[in-house]
């Protein structure tokens, strides 16, 4: 008798390793695609969302995953390197079957929906969700008490098929709790504008603020017209200044107003100081926040402020050495130490003595070229902006000025991949649809450039790759153990 296959819980692929044949990494799962049946019937797994380095998304179907195992996922080695578009029919797992509420068939209880298996079906290359692993209630973060949770059969439960205001995004964060900010802004980014801002609002206000910096201006200003405006002003204030600032200088000017007086007094200063530059110029794009030190301050304490992990590798690279007052606007500017000479000397040592005041800092009108410039020349990854009077105002660091000589759409555009490896990805690819279309009938290809199979008496609409026929699997295939939610 054939042992029944292992379900594997797909919070165990968030973010999951894929790899071709040969070992070579191909990209990291960010999804699932599923499509919803008639009755109760189990929904099947179409495939999977796959980000490649490049930041691409593409579709990679489940028929040309030959294994999950060990926290990776091996694919037959052939992609299709066109861009993924969610259809009508399709559902996103992580994106929108987590966290949904739903109901209990035998007892009409309301349950949300913390993560689902799936599994591959016996002697059969498909594969579908089979179980659903639940707590009863309504899911969140404020709830003081944690209903019982369970794992159920999809038959048990019903309601995913129906439209949900006010889902939660509970699940959906601990899935991707370890994403750095840029890449869960890029996850928020594919979502659905109902689901973005159910998110965001979930997200603490320092998290949300790291992930709005990250965001394409539009999704900025989405986001922060969802929340309350007490909110909103909270994240303002959890904001890079300089990052603060740009968002506000988008928005009409009642509104800005109305949101820096919900601010506290001095971060709305920090924010109306920085608003007041052209946006391309050094006072533009600098933060009041760099670290400052008076002149008697030791190495020790100099490196003890460099440590703080809430500040960015390019504002810990050097400290400011000014008269009082310390915070910006300063007294006189003396001049700067970088971090690697704090490492070279004695801690007792006072950073007044070790400062190098032989670098011209930049002036807050100078423009963008000429700060451009000022990076290139000095090898800098930071740079101090000083006013004529001899105060420190701020400093630039070098991926606002990146952030600023991109094109206005850049965290939407993918990363270059080598061209040697994105002509291989697209060769493969065509030479599968070619050899494909050869040897069948009846079917055509959609806008991702994946085929669909003529629909079969119990089939709506599977999606399926053009080397189907072609992918084998010995029995001994390797697949995930059973999840962590139990049978």
């Amino acid at each position: 008798m054939a042992a029944a296959a292992p379900r594997i819980f797909v919070s165990h692929l968030a973010g999951v390793a894929v790899f071709d044949p040969n070992g070579d990494q191909v990209g990291r799962v960010r999804d699932l695609v599923a499509m919803l049946r008639v009755g109760r019937r189990s929904p099947r797994m179409l495939g999977l969302v796959v980000e490649l380095s490049t930041r691409r998304r593409i579709f990679l179907p489940m028929t040309r995953v030959t294994g999950i195992e060990s926290g990776q996922v091996i694919t037959t080695g052939v992609l299709n390197v066109r861009r993924f578009e969610q259809r009508p029919t399709e559902r996103l797992v992580f994106g929108e079957l987590l966290d949904r509420l739903v109901t209990l068939v035998e007892t009409g209880e309301e349950v949300t929906v913390l993560d689902v298996s799936i599994q591959q079906l016996p002697a059969r290359r498909e594969w579908e969700i089979g179980r659903v692993f639940v707590r009863k209630g309504r899911s969140g973060a404020f709830r003081r008490t944690k209903g019982e949770t369970m794992t159920v059969d999809w038959s048990s439960v019903t309601g995913f098929s129906l439209e949900e205001h006010g889902q939660g995004a509970e699940s959906l964060l601990a899935t991707f709790e370890q994403l750095r900010p840029a890449d869960l802004a890029n996850v928020l980014h594919h979502l659905s504008p109902k689901r973005r801002g159910e998110v965001a609002a979930a997200l603490d206000d320092d998290r949300l603020a790291d992930v709005l910096e990250e965001l394409p201006e539009d999704d900025q200003i989405e986001i922060l017209g969802k929340l309350k405006e007490e909110r909103a002003a909270d994240v303002l204030e959890a904001m890079d200044p300089d990052d603060a600032a740009d968002l506000l200088a988008e928005l009409p000017t009642e509104d800005v107003e109305r949101l820096l007086a919900l601010m506290r007094p001095g971060e709305a200063a920090d924010v109306r100081r920085l608003m007041a530059y052209a946006e391309r110029t050094a006072g533009g794009l600098m933060t009041t926040e760099p670290i400052v030190l008076r002149p008697d301050a030791t190495v020790a304490e100099a490196l003890a402020r460099v440590r703080d992990p809430d500040l960015s590798p390019a504002l810990a690279a050097q400290v400011y050495v000014c008269r009082p007052p310390d915070e910006t606007p300063t007294g006189k500017y003396l001049g700067a130490v970088h971090f690697q000479r704090l490492l070279r000397d004695p801690p007792f040592t006072l950073v007044g003595s070790l400062v190098d005041d032989d670098l011209q800092p930049l002036a807050p009108e100078d423009e963008l070229p000429v700060v451009a410039g000022f990076f290139a020349t000095y090898d800098m990854v930071a740079a101090p902006v000083v006013d004529e009077s001899g105060s420190l105002l701020g400093a630039v660091t070098v991926d606002d000025v990146l952030d600023h000589m991109l094109p206005e759409d850049w965290r939407e555009t993918e990363f270059h991949l080598d061209e040697g490896v994105h002509e291989s990805l697209h060769e493969e690819s065509h030479d599968s649809d070619d050899s494909h279309r050869a040897g069948r009938e009846g079917v055509h290809e959609d806008g991702h450039g994946h085929e669909d199979v003529r629909r079969g008496p119990d089939d709506e609409d599977v999606r399926r790759g053009p080397d189907d026929e072609d992918v084998r699997r010995g029995p001994d295939a390797p697949l995930g153990g059973e999840g962590r939610h139990g049978a």
